[in-house]
């Protein structure tokens, strides 16, 4: 008998535990893993991170088995600490919710199991690390407080290759901190391109996206300008006829928003380069530019003109950060992915004016047409 599903079977976010990207810190004390954390942070402080632990409040037991029901402290080590206490029990829908805009989460794992660890051996806490043996699934790498200090027999007999992992001293912050930020690297979403057609183009009086600059239509020109940078490109469209190249609405009435959003929808764990049709003086060059200058820490990285107040929502690389971001401002009743970006955290590029033209009507589109065949 087949399996009933009562609900659509969506595509989601690549995520560990609690959070996108994860590792536990576990085997000695909490204090000396606080420790740790804030001197990597400080180390990594170009990268969004968390630190997840259990609150040390006098009325909780630091040793306390059960972590469901705790009050759950966010440390935030990112230009500054913040610290929020909340009371209730560990939701991990919610956690990765809150933590979807980090970059890495540190987990204190005396208190909670994280996707990945890494394992501090501390003599006095052999009987700790015994306890949470079946938690060391996926261990990273090994920290030793004291360089002298042996595997324990029941880490070798479990794991037979753990000594063939690689492994530090406590005091070895700055390597440690290296193979932290390698492993956030290796987790940076791949971009893919998005080429907005389909829109009303009322002023225009016809299709935009067919309009030709260039002796082929702009939405041809617009997705080979993307391919050239080697992503992969689809176009945005109301409804799909049937090509594997067409991502459909799926946000309906929404515009540009709504197309962004079904991108995401189709692939929440890549970046979108998003790409508008009406903006024909954008070449190689600044597409190039804004690949160069991205910044996967960011919500996006956006073109801006110089002389501009804002940047340019619809020349933009969303990373998957982004999609969360959207959907509440969408919640509120705002389908501006402009009113998003200029509240968010935004890397913005800086260029000149005149790459940036919105071409929307026909005298418009004559003149742009006749500069661009006297540059050619």
């Amino acid at each position: 008998m087949s399996k009933h599903k009562k609900h659509t079977n969506l595509e989601r976010r690549n995520s560990d535990n609690f959070a996108p990207n994860e590792i536990a810190i576990l085997g000695t004390n909490c204090t000396i893993i606080s420790d740790l954390v804030h001197k990597v942070s400080e180390k990594l402080s170009n990268y969004k991170l968390a630190y997840f632990d259990a609150s040390h409040a006098k009325s909780i037991n630091c040793a306390r088995d059960d972590s469901n029901y705790v009050l759950s402290e966010y440390t935030f080590h990112h230009k500054g600490n913040v610290q929020i206490t909340t009371s209730g029990y560990v939701n991990v829908y919610q956690q990765r919710l809150d933590f979807a805009q980090y970059d890495y989460v540190f987990i204190n794992g005396n208190h909670y199991q994280g996707a990945k660890q890494i394992l501090i051996l501390d003599e006095a806490k052999e009987a700790s690390v015994l306890k949470r043996l079946e938690q060391l699934d996926s261990i990273q790498f090994i920290i030793k407080l004291k360089k002298e200090t042996e595997f324990f027999s029941f880490l070798v007999e479990k794991y037979p290759k753990i000594k063939n992992k690689i492994c530090y001293t406590i005091d070895q912050v700055d390597k440690i901190s290296m193979h932290i930020n390698n492993l956030i690297q290796e987790k940076i979403a791949p971009i893919k391109g998005l080429v907005l057609v389909g829109g009303k183009s009322t002023r225009m009086g016809t299709d935009k996206s067919e309009l030709s600059y260039y002796g082929k239509p702009q939405k041809e020109f617009a997705k080979e300008l993307l391919e050239n940078s080697n992503l992969e490109t689809f176009y945005s469209v109301e409804k799909v006829i049937n090509n594997e190249d067409e991502i459909s609405d799926k946000f309906l009435n929404l515009g540009p928003f709504g197309g962004i959003c079904s991108a995401f929808q189709k692939d929440p764990n890549s970046a979108w380069l998003v790409l508008a049709t009406d903006v024909p003086f954008i070449n190689d060059e600044i597409i190039q530019q804004l690949l160069k200058h991205r910044n996967p820490s960011k919500v996006a990285t956006a073109i801006k003109g110089k002389n501009k107040e804002f940047v340019e929502p619809l020349i933009s690389i969303y990373e998957p950060k982004a999609y969360p971001i959207l959907l509440q401002y969408l919640a509120q009743g705002y389908s501006c992915p402009r009113k998003m970006l200029i509240n968010s955290d935004v890397e913005i590029v800086e260029i000149d004016d005149d790459f940036i033209r919105n071409i929307n009507t026909k005298e418009e589109f004559e003149m742009a047409k006749k500069e661009i065949h006297n540059r050619l």
